[in-house]
């Protein structure tokens, strides 16, 4: 019975894997999630830039206070400390997704005042933001200043003020019962710009209704709006394909490129800061429509964005190959690109997409052995 059972659980190993016959090594093979997709139609606005204004709390006030015993009517200045105001701090939490929740105007707890026999007031507690892994923090100056890309990490946004000393704090020697207290600091007072940076392995890059929200719903379980329209895309949506090794991949569909979306037309290409963590680039393109223009046009907007983003490592994915003109397109537009590799699939119909999958690990697996 035991023989019986290790056989059966070789079998299932096996048939989770692909066997390349080139080079005789096992590669692990995408998996279809059984999760059905969510079935909320509720569309929210998505913000991923957001202008704060962070005080920190102030301090507790210090006490002026005199101590009167029985029998001892002068026992002494008894005045406590003020407590310290609370910090504003980022963290850094997978769990969540956008800055709609982050307020304009951040402002910090104040601390206790301080009170008589000695009393310390509290100090307050520190106001903690959650926002998405992958958020970065710049200043006025437009500097960054902070890169909350692990979970769990903070940013001090603004420190809270030091509670002020009571009059206790300055008896000495010579003033045995001072008359004086200090008032608690204020917090400190700064304004930053917050911008999120998806953490995806692979951006989807194309011109309108090239089918990357199709394709990104036929490979993962996200839900993005797609219809037959121009820039039905307004945000970014991330998806995760999960292989039979319990590897994840990220991809992330950003909305549509058009010519001339680096002087702002369109949608503009400010959303392609979501694709700078990116590992590799895919560029899609519709089969149909002059695909090898539509792949120079979209290089030539990237590196008018970022010049690092036109070397980073980019396949070129040529969609809707049901369609009759798909094939002479191909040809063509492999002369021009004769030196990379054109994937054609059909996310419409999921023609190839087991093989752009087992394409996209591959590139995802020598990143990381570099690394």
């Amino acid at each position: 019975m035991k023989s019986v059972l290790l056989l059966l659980r070789k079998n299932v190993l096996y048939s989770n894997r692909f066997y390349s016959s080139a080079i005789n090594e096992v590669v692990s093979s995408p998996l279809r999630s059984k999760k059905p997709k969510s079935t909320k139609t509720k569309v929210s606005g998505f913000v991923d830039v957001k202008q704060v204004q962070a005080i920190g709390g102030k301090g507790g006030d210090g006490c002026i206070s005199f101590l009167s015993l029985w029998a001892n009517e002068f026992a002494g200045p008894d005045g406590g400390d003020g407590g310290s105001g609370g910090h504003i701090i980022l963290q850094a939490c997978s769990n969540t997704s956008g800055l709609n929740h982050v307020d304009a105007l951040l402002k910090g707890e104040e601390g206790r005042k301080g009170s008589s026999s000695h009393c310390h007031g509290k100090n307050a507690e520190h106001t903690i933001i959650k926002v998405p892994v992958g958020t970065i923090v710049k200043n006025s100056n437009d500097k960054q200043v902070g890169d909350l890309s692990n979970e769990g990490t903070m940013f001090i946004l603004a420190r809270g003020g030091a509670g002020g000393h009571g009059n206790h704090f300055f008896t000495s020697a010579t003033n045995q019962s001072p008359a004086v207290a200090e008032c608690g600091a204020d917090g400190e007072n700064i304004s930053y710009t917050i911008e999120l940076r998806s953490m995806a392995h692979f951006g989807l890059l194309g011109f309108p209704n090239a089918g990357k929200s199709t394709l990104l719903q036929a490979i993962s379980r996200a839900r993005p709006k797609i219809a037959p329209y121009p820039f039905t895309t307004k945000q970014p949506y991330l998806g995760v394909v999960q292989y039979s090794d319990y590897e994840q991949i990220c991809v992330a569909d950003l909305p549509g490129i058009i010519e001339g979306s680096h002087k702002n037309r369109g949608l503009g290409i400010q959303f392609l800061r979501h694709v700078q963590r990116c590992t590799a680039l895919i560029i899609m393109v519709d089969i149909a429509l002059d695909p090898w223009n539509q792949v120079e046009k979209l290089r030539y907007e990237l590196e008018k964005f970022n010049k690092e983003l036109s070397v980073r490592p980019q396949l070129i994915v040529a969609n809707k190959m049901d369609l009759e003109v798909a094939n002479d397109n191909l040809e063509k537009l492999k002369e021009h690109f004769s030196d990379e590799e054109i994937i054609p699939i059909s996310a419409k119909c999921g023609t190839n997409l087991l093989y752009l999958l087992q394409k996209l690990r591959n590139i995802y697996d020598s990143y990381h052995k570099e690394t």
